[in-house]
């Protein structure tokens, strides 16, 4: 149990990359140039009632004085009101949390499954034809946006074939399914190239292992080498790939519940960010900064369980 002692220590390493970006976010949204008081009141506001407004969320303090509140506020799980939305910003957050987790766990779900199909097949037929096919689309893959990617098969499979909706996120689970199936499957799209190639190379690394042919020499069964031992030492570099690209797929996630108008963190990140409503965004950026450190966390007990040569510090 030597190996799991970083799970004691992980609670303690957030706290300072969670106030790094409670640092960063809030001076980075402070920079963004427009009142929101100002567009939230209308050109027909006074200045009088503009001052009153700013002075009820405390915008008329200096930047480091209202930083100071919203870090002691944080420290007490109270993120404010939101000043376009007019109501508590956590609950607002809440409401959002659904799609996006639902989003996030589809696409991973996708992409994971297309990444070991694919990456499977190119390794046991390594320089043939399939394998050529395969990394050809890993190659364009990567290079295509996915906010274009998602356009098209919007224009493609909503307009043109009428399977699928435009936008929402339906009331129930086969609804959700079948809504999210096209960003999912645009945000799979785009990561699944980059897990496939490194599984690829891992499968192929490993299969010219020394170990492997002994195993071969005693006559073991390919299929269970493969299965028992190559799959699952080469699943370990793409699990920590999986892991460091989970920041992008959140990303992408803003992007796409964007582009499908899925009622998400995503598309309410976006909207704050146009309206100024500062207290949202940051939220949004802690909750988002959260998430990338739970499943980091995660990964490194996953992988933990898989390799035991494996310590962190």
């Amino acid at each position: 149990m030597e190996r799991f002692k970083f799970i004691l220590l992980r609670p303690l390493q957030m706290i300072p990359v969670l106030f790094g970006v409670s640092v960063i976010s809030f001076f980075l949204v402070k920079s963004i140039p427009g009142d929101p008081v100002r567009i939230m009141l209308g050109s027909r506001a006074t200045a009088e009632v503009i001052e009153a407004v700013r002075a009820q969320y405390g915008l008329d303090q200096p930047i480091f004085i209202q930083y100071f509140y919203f870090l002691y506020n944080f420290i007490q799980g109270d993120f404010g009101k939101s000043i376009i939305f007019k109501m508590p910003v956590i609950e607002l957050v809440y409401e959002r949390i659904e799609p996006t987790i639902f989003l996030l766990i589809y696409s991973l779900i996708i992409s994971i499954l297309f990444a070991l199909i694919l990456s499977i097949v190119a390794a046991r037929n390594q320089n043939k034809i399939i394998d050529q096919i395969i990394r050809i689309f890993c190659t364009i893959g990567v290079g295509v946006p996915a906010f274009w990617l998602g356009i098209m098969y919007m224009i493609f499979f909503c307009i043109t074939l009428k399977l699928f909706p435009v936008s929402g996120y339906g009331e129930n689970f086969i609804e959700h399914l079948y809504h999210l199936f096209l960003p999912s499957l645009t945000i799979a799209t785009a990561l699944c190239p980059v897990l496939t190639r490194n599984l690829r190379s891992a499968l192929i690394y490993e299969m010219s292992s020394d170990y492997v042919n002994a195993a071969k020499s005693k006559g073991l069964n390919e299929n269970y080498i493969f299965k028992n031992h190559i799959l699952k030492n080469s699943l370990v570099p793409t699990i920590n790939l999986l892991g460091v690209n989970f920041a992008w797929l959140i990303g992408g996630t803003v992007v796409i519940e964007t582009v499908f108008s899925i009622p998400g963190l995503g598309s309410l990140m976006v909207s704050s960010i146009f309206a100024r409503d500062y207290l949202v965004v940051q939220c949004v950026t802690i909750f988002f900064a959260i998430l990338i450190i739970l499943t980091n966390f995660i990964v490194d007990i996953i992988t933990a369980l898989i390799d035991p040569r494996i310590k962190f510090e």
